[in-house]
């Protein structure tokens, strides 16, 4: 029999809307990200007696290839926060999830968070909000491994976050983006998986490249607190991560170059790719950044598309519960 208070949920239905995430930004390795406004819509029913079984339907994104058990990563988000708020699940509880897909898979816009952030909210939801938005981003950040897109999906905006020493929990501090910035992306039709792309890095990396990194976060934080965006110019230059995975990705400096050449406030690796993100906050550096990475991609053999998109300083956000 299935526990009281999952029985009384027997059929109630959470609807979630979790926006894409760039992580990185450059030089702020596993500690920077910002929400995107591309989004995942995901509505999941309470089958208290559903003998265990996930039923899951998918359209765009990752439609025939996301995992219909207990492993998915919204699964996990949503009973993982359950437990935190009433104790151990009953085995025979099951999920009907329905998932509208905007945010490309293994590209480097978070859709990996997006469905962890997703899942945890959704069942903060079903419990009655029981559980705080700190408490959340640690479990949405246990699943994930690190805090970068999971912060940036759950809180939006730009968001600086870190593990808590000597605690499970992470700090993480948000600041709006201006209104007038926009995201150019270049989406290849490459996936890249993050664990590839993680085992590209080295063990450690010369001091003088690390400081570099440093400085170029303290001062990108700092001119975001100020509102002086001019600076993630700096902030986006990496010197710890983006060379390396070059190895893997060699189209990756040309792509970054030539979006700086064309203008851009700042060029990155989104993650870990295969999305190139340029900042811009003009519509004539939207034009000349779009032909540079069009250009680019031609010259380098990389396919792709093209997208400009708004930073969002709305986070994941409970869209309805009947």
């Amino acid at each position: 029999m299935a526990a009281s208070w999952i029985a009384e949920l027997d059929g109630t239905r959470v609807s979630v809307e979790v926006p894409a995430s760039s992580a990185n930004l450059g030089a702020g390795y596993d500690c920077l990200g910002v929400a995107l406004q591309v989004t995942n819509r995901i509505d999941v029913e309470v089958r208290a007696y559903g003998r265990g079984e996930i039923e899951l339907t998918v359209e765009g994104e990752g439609r025939n290839e996301l995992a219909e058990d207990h492993d998915n990563r919204f699964v996990r988000g949503l009973e993982a926060s359950l437990r935190a708020a009433r104790g151990e699940l009953p085995d025979e509880v099951g999920w009907r999830i329905s998932m509208h897909n905007d945010i490309p898979l293994a590209r480097g816009l978070g859709s990996s968070a997006a469905a962890t952030v997703g899942g945890v909210l959704a069942g903060n939801a079903l419990v009655g909000e029981a559980l705080s938005m700190s408490e959340l981003l640690g479990l949405a950040c246990a699943i994930e491994g690190h805090p970068d897109n999971a912060a940036a999906a759950l809180l939006g905006g730009f968001v600086v976050s870190a593990a808590a020493d000597g605690t499970d929990g992470v700090d993480a501090i948000r600041f709006d983006a201006p209104r007038d910035l926009r995201a150019v992306l270049f989406v290849p039709e490459l996936r890249l998986p993050t664990d590839d792309m993680r085992a590209a890095l080295p063990a450690s990396v010369p001091l003088k490249d690390a400081v570099a990194n440093l400085s170029a976060v303290a001062i990108g934080v700092a001119g975001m607190a100020i509102g002086r965006y001019e600076l993630l110019g700096r902030l986006t230059v990496d010197r710890i991560h983006e060379q390396y995975r070059a190895a893997v990705y060699p189209q990756l400096p040309r792509m970054v170059e030539a979006a700086r050449e064309a203008g851009a406030i700042g060029a990155f690796l989104s993650g870990a790719g295969s999305t190139i993100l340029a900042f811009t906050d003009s519509m004539s550096g939207i034009t000349r950044i779009e032909s540079a990475f069009i250009a680019a991609a031609a010259d380098s053999d990389l396919p792709g598309s093209v997208r400009v998109v708004e930073p969002r300083n709305a986070g994941g956000r409970v869209v309805a519960r009947t």
